[in-house]
């Protein structure tokens, strides 16, 4: 497609529902699946469990086996991990059948449903595996942002590939999903003392505890004090099996300060200085009441580290970083005020300062608010930022600005209008009269632009970018 003669913007045909039935396995342990609800029950389940006859055992194994084996990988598995979470509380532990203690572990476990209330705001990436395609073709990732009982968000993974001619095609995920390991992780004494001088509360007597510390220590340096202890919780690494599909794999909030959320990740692959690419995504954690910008990166979708950032422009939410270092430092788009497109850098991705507005709430459809919608993009003219704006009936519209290549924090020009807004099929939803993307992906002169709709489902828009660029309006 070439600027001659094309129209800016294509919709295609695609739309990705919540699908109910993809589910992960959580523990359920009774009486405290609600937080400050009362006193556990389970106690006197395990008694009851213990209680059964050997026949009951069996037959109501078979019937947990037949019904959910189809819906998780390694469910036996999985049923002796969670009978190793109560099985100090059981007398004689050792000595119980297989049966017994997997059928006591299905009753330490709950199903849920990771997209059962809304699937949205995209952001696609380029597959770390290219091989075997036509020329043309390009292989993507696309992360999205699954919301189920609660309102808890995690991050899902789809894939795909964009042909020649710029076809999206989706691949359809598989009927399970697979659960990753936790790996506890070094910490640096520096990081943390900016993560405990920004939290809330009093600092000094942790702050004289990180004193004490070499400049790198395990967390268990600092459990026995509960501010850096759940400092330290907030940063950890997952790894998921390595021959699983890169669709079965589900980031759940892993800290406390995630547990109301994994919201709004943008992916976008980095070159670094040494000629290193990686993929790293900034994403929102919510504890229940506040939220804080965390990094997420990967080299291959298999490992996954996340951290907690500091510094005056890593607040609020919205952070999405440049694909490449400008001037040996890194860049970041930022919203740390809740309404503007503003400009961090940082010299080592963890802690980031705030370089002043790019741009505020001016026109009628983001005279509310205004934020980025993704990681710019490089084009021969200058950093392409998808942008987006909330307006009269709280309705969002996507727009675009172009940044300086050399000096990010000179806005060329941007839209005068929105690039897209809701059609009237994509209106209504969990949350009505929204369009969003967390990241788009260039595609020789076609911008591949997947976007949330009112919470609803996600659908896919081609750009023409010759087109979009030349309707950037410069600057006054």
């Amino acid at each position: 497609m070439t600027a001659a003669g094309a129209p800016l913007l294509r919709r295609t045909d695609h739309v990705l529902r919540p699908d109910a039935s993809r589910v992960v396995s959580l523990p359920f342990l009774p009486g405290e699946e609600i937080r400050g609800a009362g006193l556990s029950r389970r106690a006197v389940v395990l008694e009851r469990l213990l209680a059964l006859p050997d026949a009951e055992v069996d037959a109501a194994l078979i019937d947990v086996l037949t019904l959910f084996t189809a819906r998780h990988d390694d469910l036996a598995g999985l049923l002796d991990e969670r009978f190793a979470l109560v099985a100090r509380h059981v007398e004689h532990a050792g000595t119980l059948s297989s049966e017994r203690r997997r059928l006591i572990g299905a009753c330490m476990s709950q199903e849920y449903a990771i997209e059962s209330a809304a699937l949205f705001n995209p952001s696609m990436v380029a597959h770390p595996d290219q091989s075997g395609l036509p020329e043309g073709s390009t292989r993507f990732v696309m992360s999205v942002r699954g919301v189920g009982e609660g309102h808890v968000s995690c991050v899902e993974l789809r894939t795909g590939v964009v042909d020649a001619s710029s076809t999206v095609t989706f691949d359809t995920p598989g009927p399970t999903t697979t659960r990753p390991v936790r790996h506890d992780i070094e910490h640096s004494r520096s990081h943390l003392r900016r993560q405990n001088d920004e939290l809330a509360g009093d600092p000094a007597d942790a702050d004289a505890l990180l004193r004490a510390l070499p400049d790198t220590f395990p967390p268990e340096a600092v459990r026995a004090d509960p501010r850096l202890a759940w400092l330290s919780a907030c940063s950890y690494d997952v790894t998921f099996p390595a021959d699983g599909a890169i669709d079965s794999r589900v980031l759940l909030p892993g800290s406390a300060a995630e547990r109301g959320g994994i919201e709004d990740l943008r992916l976008v692959e980095v070159e670094h200085a040494d000629g290193r690419s990686r993929y790293l995504g900034t994403y929102t954690a919510f504890d229940g009441e506040s939220v804080a910008p965390h990094l997420l990166e990967t080299d291959d979708f298999v490992t996954f580290r996340l951290r907690r950032l500091t510094g005056p422009g890593a607040k609020n939410k919205g952070m999405a970083i440049f694909p490449r270092q400008v001037g040996g430092q890194y860049f970041a788009l930022s919203r740390w005020d809740r309404e503007s497109n503003s400009l961090a850098v940082s010299a080592d991705l963890m802690h980031w300062d705030d370089l002043g507005t790019l741009s505020a709430p001016t026109l009628a459809w983001e005279i509310i608010q205004v934020g980025n919608c993704g990681s710019p993009i490089e084009t021969p003219d200058g950093w392409l930022v998808l942008t987006h704006g909330v307006g009269p009936m709280r309705q969002y519209g996507i727009g675009a600005m172009l940044l300086d290549l050399e000096d990010p924090r000179t806005v060329i020009g941007s839209l005068a209008a929105p690039l897209l807004t809701p059609a009237p099929d994509e209106r209504d939803g969990y949350v009505p009269n929204v369009v969003y993307t967390c990241g788009a992906l260039l595609h020789g002169e076609t911008l591949v632009l997947p976007y949330g709709c009112s919470d609803a489902a996600v659908r896919v828009a081609l750009v023409d970018v010759p087109t979009l660029l030349e309707r950037i309006v410069p600057s006054a």
